[in-house]
């Protein structure tokens, strides 16, 4: 586009730009899973479509320049808000302010002193590149402090595609070329964009969400006025984990900022892997697990309460009820993380979830002995991921659920579900969903827990089914 107008040889803008384009996807046709590809060309287009063919001043003079950069400021900000709310889920209030401090520090300042000490020899290139580098220091301050104010970001749910397209039809009417008619009009067309509220299921119904984290455990109880995290997925690595990489995207593209309370269930790093994460992006209201009172996420947690048998809460007509473990199994320093699983059944309007973690032969043959009436369910968790070890004929028995959920990763070291597991499901005809195939599966008690399965809904061709 630079190229088109240097040498003159604009006819049409959008032939051009599209021409771009497709020497671009040419070139890497996964570009366009890019959120930067979509941002590149929005705002290259946004500076175009309201600047080409109109002139600011006589060309060359210091106030022209700074309106000319002010202006596409300007375009760039409105022009991608439609496209950030859809991509990220929100929008920066103090972008404007950050890039009219950042960008002449980096142009007239930065840039020409790092140029000159790279060419300079010593001392002089020394003193040159420690005033650039003492500028980006101090800039890096200055914009951080303006990301942590309260309102540098409005967040709202990641709009539908209608809502998109009104918002961006919006947006051009904004920016069109000077003597459009009421231009002021197409801020209307934000309304919806920006006033979004998270769905909520209804009073006394609750959704579910299993996420899709690989080797791991995590899913999202909603109720109409509360929400609760079971599990935060495995880590990955020192910067990687299901919080930050899976949980923390899904709830931000939903507007959801806040939990009013999470459970993990044990130490394993694939049960409590994101905990970290979470609990520093997001606010919580309490956290229940069964991990010793010196562990880092207990640290870190601002209410904390272990897990034990007999605890109940009801929210919004949702019963919550703790079946697993026993208080006094916290005594008991030989017993296994598994072992101690806080095991938790959620029940709706007759519509039950039973999330029974890691736990194994043993204390499923407690729980079929101690509350076999309270272990019925529509839906169960399969115990630890399908292993060897859990889901013994006595349990799935006593709970008799129509639909298992396997938590598992795709082609995962243990081999979970193993496959006499697996087939001791069906041969009790239970419907087995895997979240290695299914990806994430979405239930709501409203409608019976049919289950809706994320791979179905948004088919890609990698998925391989």
């Amino acid at each position: 586009m630079a190229a088109a107008v240097w040498f003159g040889r604009i006819v049409n803008v959008s032939h051009v730009l599209c021409a771009a384009l497709g020497i671009v996807v040419l070139l890497d046709p996964w570009s366009v899973l890019a959120p930067g590809f979509w941002l590149s060309f929005g705002a290259v287009a946004a500076i175009v479509y309201s600047t080409v063919g109109r002139t600011i001043g006589q060309p060359g003079r210091a106030w022209t320049m700074f309106a000319l950069g002010a202006r596409t400021q300007y375009v760039v900000t409105l022009g991608l808000v439609p496209l950030t709310m859809l991509l990220f889920s929100q929008v920066s209030l103090a972008s404007p302010f950050a890039n009219a401090l950042a960008i002449p520090l980096i142009s007239l300042i930065v840039t020409p002193l790092s140029l000159a000490g790279s060419m300079l020899p010593a001392p002089l290139s020394t003193m040159l590149l420690g005033v650039a580098h003492f500028t980006i220091e101090a800039l890096a301050l200055v914009l951080a402090w303006m990301s942590e104010l309260p309102l540098a970001v409005w967040s709202a749910p990641a709009p539908q595609p209608w809502v998109f397209c009104f918002a961006a039809l919006g947006t051009a009417w904004m920016l069109a070329p000077r003597g459009w008619p009421q231009r002021w009009i197409g801020l209307v067309s934000w309304l919806p964009l920006m006033a979004a509220q998270p769905s909520r299921p209804a009073e006394g119904q609750m959704s579910v969400t299993a996420f899709d984290v690989g080797q791991g455990m995590a899913l999202l109880i909603e109720t109409s006025g509360h929400r609760l995290l079971y599990d935060t997925g495995p880590y990955y690595s020192p910067e990687s984990n299901g919080g930050n990489r899976v949980i923390l995207p899904y709830l931000k593209a939903r507007g959801i900022g806040a939990v009013d309370g999470i459970v993990v269930s044990h130490s394993d790093v694939d049960h409590a892997g994101g905990a970290l994460a979470l609990l520093q992006e997001l606010r919580v209201g309490w956290v229940s697990s069964s991990l010793w009172l010196d562990h880092p996420i207990v640290q870190a947690a601002g209410a904390h309460r272990r897990c034990a048998a007999g605890q109940e809460w009801t929210w919004d007509g949702v019963r919550f009820e703790m079946l697993h473990p026993a208080p006094a199994s916290y005594d008991d320093m030989t017993l296994k993380p598994n072992g101690r699983g806080c095991t938790l059944r959620i029940t709706a309007h007759g519509r039950s979830l039973l999330l029974a973690a890691d736990i194994e032969a043993a204390q499923e043959a407690q729980l079929v002995a101690h509350v076999p009436g309270k272990l019925r369910a529509d839906v169960l968790l399969a115990p630890h991921h399908g292993s060897g070890t859990s889901s013994t004929s006595p349990f799935l028995a006593a709970v008799r659920p129509d639909l298992a959920l396997f938590q598992v990763g795709y082609r995962n070291r243990y081999r979970h579900p193993k496959a006499q597991v697996y087939e001791r499901y069906k041969a009790l005809g239970i419907a087995r969903l895997r979240s290695d195939e299914e990806g994430a599966v979405m239930l709501d008690s409203a409608d019976g827990f049919a289950p809706r399965r994320y791979r179905r809904e948004h088919a890609r061709y990698w998925y391989g089914r």
